[in-house]
């Protein structure tokens, strides 16, 4: 540790050096650092473990951990006592006024070398997580490589340490303050991916024959499962990051795909990276029917309530040479009840429906959805998605 600077971690014993009494005064030879581990587990805080061998006498020893500059939180320091239990006891701490220290009294029942790990959270020193994707020809696999980006504006050099993000291979690094360093952690050579096309209909229009611009492009992205199935995956969940993505274009080099921000992926859970949009794949959908059913009235024969039973089509056709995958989101709105679907969908929530469509090549498929939306008003607000 540089002790030029004007800020330094300081930890001493307190000499017994006057017969009148105590007096706290910092060792000019300093314990260095046996080990350090900077743990990234925590996106929102790093904790600091390091160890320290002090050198100790019989009886009480008083140790002074002190620090200036250097922005650690005070209430989450902690002591352990690692080479004599039983023998080596911690028996308070207490914090002197106005100071950015605290005082342990450590006793000993005979002279001895302790080692001693001390952890805190240290502000200022963060992470960010990066990603590369290079996907093969066939785009059923991309190599996966992870950054991490390490930073640390704490105040606090670290000549050497351990640093651990919860998955992947740890490695020893140092890195001093005002310090970027950049290290790769995780890689993974096949990782497999599905090629997926997503039509959304909230988002998307219904018919693109009604629109001037008839071209219009549908979100693809690569489909990436953190399971155990996965060689190297499903063992710990994935930091949310950017992504890049390539493309092996069959002759050595890369073709870059895009860029987008993955989120924290749980295992078990799907990740899915935007490459772009596809004109290879057209969604025609339409509302055949919307009739009002059980319709309730007040004294004044007045329409309170009503019911109506809708009918929605999508001719989903793909104009590629090879099959594809289309995962097609629907919504409908308010208390309701499917009454015959012919495509099997899973429900994302209370409103939106997730269906998984497997297309030929050169073929099509149409869904047909009829439901019934319960208990409307008339003075109902109008969804300007269903005005399509």
């Amino acid at each position: 540790m540089a002790t030029t600077r004007k800020w330094c971690l300081i930890i001493g014993l307190v000499l017994l050096v006057t017969a009148s009494g105590l007096a706290r005064i910092k060792l000019v030879a300093l314990p260095e650092r046996e080990a350090a581990i900077i743990r990234l587990d925590n996106p929102q805080a790093t904790l600091i473990e390091e160890e320290r061998v002090l050198t100790l006498q019989q009886g009480v020893n008083p140790v002074d951990f002190s620090w200036n500059g250097v922005n650690i939180d005070a209430d989450s320091i902690r002591l352990a006592l690692l080479s004599h239990p039983g023998q080596v006891r911690l028996l308070n701490v207490s914090y002197p006024p106005g100071e950015a220290a605290l005082v342990w009294e450590i006793a000993c029942d005979a002279a001895c070398e302790e080692r001693v790990r001390i952890s805190y959270l240290l502000l200022g020193i963060d992470c960010l997580v990066t990603y590369t994707a290079v996907a093969d020809r066939a785009e059923t696999q991309v190599g996966l490589k992870s950054f991490l980006v390490l930073r640390n504006f704490s105040g606090e050099d670290f000549e050497r340490a351990r640093v651990m993000l919860g998955y992947g291979e740890a490695f020893e690094e140092g890195i001093r303050h005002e310090a970027t360093q950049q290290l790769l952690f995780l890689q993974l050579p096949r990782v497999p991916v599905t090629k997926i096309w997503t039509f959304d209909a909230a988002r998307l229009p219904w018919d693109p024959a009604k629109l001037d611009n008839r071209n219009v492009g549908i979100p693809v992205s690569y489909r990436l499962v953190n399971s155990r199935q996965t060689p190297g995956l499903g063992q710990n969940a994935l930091r949310g990051g950017k992504v890049r993505l390539f493309q092996a274009d069959g002759h050595g080099g890369t073709i870059f795909l895009g860029e987008d921000i993955t989120p924290l992926v749980p295992v078990g859970e799907k990740t899915e990276l935007y490459i772009g949009d596809s004109r290879d794949i057209v969604v025609t959908q339409r509302r055949m029917k919307e009739e009002q059913v059980n319709i309730r009235r007040n004294q004044d024969n007045r329409i309170v309530l009503f019911d109506t039973e809708e009918v929605i089509t999508a001719v989903i056709e793909n104009f590629k040479d090879t099959p594809a995958v289309l995962t097609m989101v629907q919504h409908i709105e308010g208390q309701w009840e499917m009454l015959s679907c012919n495509m099997e969908y899973t429900r994302r929530d209370v409103s939106t429906l997730e269906f998984e469509i497997q297309l030929p090549a050169r073929g099509q498929r149409e869904l047909t959805m009829t439901f019934r939306r319960q208990n409307l008003r008339p003075d109902r607000t109008i969804d300007p998605r269903r005005i399509q």
